[in-house]
């Protein structure tokens, strides 16, 4: 009875020349700014601090793709700080076809310069990566003294998304991040690299880590201080949410009319 009455359903879907709603198409995003509260991440020698130059990066990309029909969830909006456990919380439950963590990079090399795209691996792709990860991880623990867990969180919360095609997807949109950030002339790119980030795991989605500019670059923090660039970056950013967007929807089979990013992106 139960399944005539979903035939006579869609039949009568049909013959009022409605489409029924596609199941699966990228419709929501979720955006993590990095670190923020007592948690203020890099400095830079001017004093720019990581937690605001990313916040507002965040919430600039958030209403430049909500124009774009795309429905974004922020795992913070202010400056709060919010515990790992509490960002994979929103994320999952938000039911988000697209992870984005962003990021501004720090060295003790003052020269160093550029973008970096990440996504989740066991083992960094080189050491600088590992370093990485292992500072922005350390992170968490200085600030999140409530954290559950053994003292190696890539046992307590990998589970199983090594083994998805979330591993496959997260790095087609890493590859994206890192084209559209690295086009403006003279923008460096150090390339996507792989690393365990505990902010990666445990989200039940594709997911990145996105740094954006090195703020111990002395140049490289002046042009983040200004607003040319921090549009350049939440537009490059758009783009590749938006391109993903589309392959998400085409390898899904929805039809570009439904598709949330139809026409938008570049």
């Amino acid at each position: 009875m139960r399944l005539w009455s979903c035939a006579l359903g869609a039949t009568a879907l049909l013959l009022l020349g409605a489409n029924p709603a596609p199941t699966d198409r990228f419709d929501t995003v979720v955006l993590d700014a990095g670190h923020g509260g007592e948690d203020y991440g890099a400095r830079g020698g001017a004093g720019l601090l990581e937690k605001d130059l990313v916040l507002d990066i965040t919430r600039a990309l958030a209403k430049r793709l909500r124009a774009e029909g795309v429905e974004v969830v922020l795992t913070r909006a202010d400056d709060t700080y919010v515990s790992l456990e509490k960002r994979t919380e929103i994320a999952n439950r938000a039911g988000g076809d697209l992870f984005v963590s962003i990021h501004a990079n720090a060295s003790r090399a003052r020269e160093a310069r550029g973008i970096e795209t990440y996504f989740l691996s066991l083992e960094a792709s080189d050491d600088s990566a590992r370093q990485l990860a292992q500072r922005e991880n350390l992170a968490f623990r200085a600030v999140d003294h409530d954290a559950r867990g053994s003292a190696d969180p890539l046992l307590d919360v990998l589970g199983d998304l090594i083994a998805t095609e979330h591993m496959v997807e997260s790095d087609e949109f890493a590859r994206l991040a890192e084209s559209a950030l690295s086009d403006p002339k003279g923008v460096r790119s150090r390339g996507v690299k792989q690393a365990p980030f505990v902010v990666l795991m445990g989200v039940q989605m594709p997911a990145s880590l996105v740094e954006i500019g090195f703020i111990t670059n002395s140049r490289e923090e002046k042009t983040l201080s200004s607003k040319q660039r921090r549009e350049e970056i939440t537009n490059a950013l758009a783009r590749a949410i938006l391109k993903f967007a589309r392959r998400y929807d085409a390898r899904r089979g929805v039809d570009p009319k439904h598709s949330v990013a139809a026409g938008g992106g570049g």
